[in-house]
């Protein structure tokens, strides 16, 4: 009686197919239950560590926000000298990288404002399209009209966001002012300036920039100071790339085709009428051709 249970259990379990596949019991598959209440599980899971690194991620910003916000407190409290220069190179603005390899920085400023909160769709798909890499500095103001965008680019290795500013203003201590735009006259205002846009490319790509590069390009000494003091380096230029949007396509490649080893280009993805696109195009290729390669600033040391 055993052998003959034994050799039909047998054949059941041959007939349906258990040696080798899942039993099937009215058409429904018993292990599929079992592994879905796995998946279920598994995504419980995944969504479980999610939402705590999500948390995580959160405390830490809020952690980094604290302390931005304390430091500008700190050096607004600090007492700098007075200001003799003001200009595009001024003590303290880092112009180039210290290398003698055959490596250029991108450096593409959005700048925002009524007339500069434009997005060159092309010259960035041009960038990722040939992985280039490019060091994007981004006003407060361009943030706020191209928000979607400036997410996405924050989110890809390929680029890192610098700050280019809150209200894209010159630095300087006592009133200037450079190609018609007013600059900040006071160390709070400079403060300002620089933190504000700190804390809001914190809040939204949850990354501190390193660099920044003000509205115009122009500062006095003491700013830059007070810059340095606020945790991030002044970068400039030795290669004006397209003169403010405002080069043909023939003198954009003619200027980024002086570029040397070291050597920090400033370019504008902010203005898609212009013809900086092309050029870049033309110029990026033929610069390859010469054996440089593109780099982000943090690669290297700067001067």
């Amino acid at each position: 009686m055993g052998k003959r249970v034994g050799v039909i259990l047998f054949m059941l379990l041959v007939s349906t197919g258990c040696a080798s596949n899942p039993t099937v019991i009215n058409n429904v598959t018993v292990d599929s239950g079992i592994e879905s209440n796995n998946k279920l599980e598994d995504d419980e899971v995944s969504e479980s560590n999610e939402g705590l690194v999500e948390e995580h991620e959160l405390e830490k910003r809020e952690e980094e926000r604290k302390e931005l916000k304390e430091l500008a407190i700190e050096v607004n409290g600090q007492v700098y000298g007075n200001s003799s220069q003001f200009s595009e190179y001024v003590s303290g603005v880092k112009t180039r990288m210290d290398t003698e390899d055959k490596v250029i920085a991108l450096t593409l400023d959005a700048c925002g404002g009524e007339n500069g909160s434009g997005y060159d769709e092309e010259l960035i798909t041009f960038l990722i399209e040939n992985n280039i890499k490019a060091d994007l500095f981004v006003n407060a103001r361009w943030i706020d009209e191209q928000f979607e965008t400036f997410v996405e680019l924050s989110k890809m290795p390929l680029f890192t966001i610098q700050n280019h500013g809150t209200e894209h203003k010159p630095l300087s201590t006592t009133p200037r002012s450079a190609w018609g735009i007013a600059s900040t006259s006071t160390q709070f205002e400079i403060i300002d300036e620089i933190m504000n846009n700190q804390m809001k490319i914190l809040e939204i790509a949850g990354t501190i920039p390193q660099y920044f590069r003000s509205g115009t390009a122009f500062y006095d000494e003491i700013s830059v100071q007070i810059a340095e003091d606020l945790g991030v380096q002044v970068v400039n230029f030795d290669v004006i790339g397209d003169g403010g949007a405002t080069f043909t396509k023939d003198e954009v490649v003619q200027e980024m085709l002086t570029a040397q080893p070291g050597s920090i280009i400033i370019l504008h993805m902010n203005q898609p009428a212009s013809e900086t696109a092309e050029g870049v195009k033309e110029a990026i290729l033929t610069l390859i051709e010469q054996g440089f390669s593109f780099v982000h600033l943090h690669e290297y040391e700067l001067e």
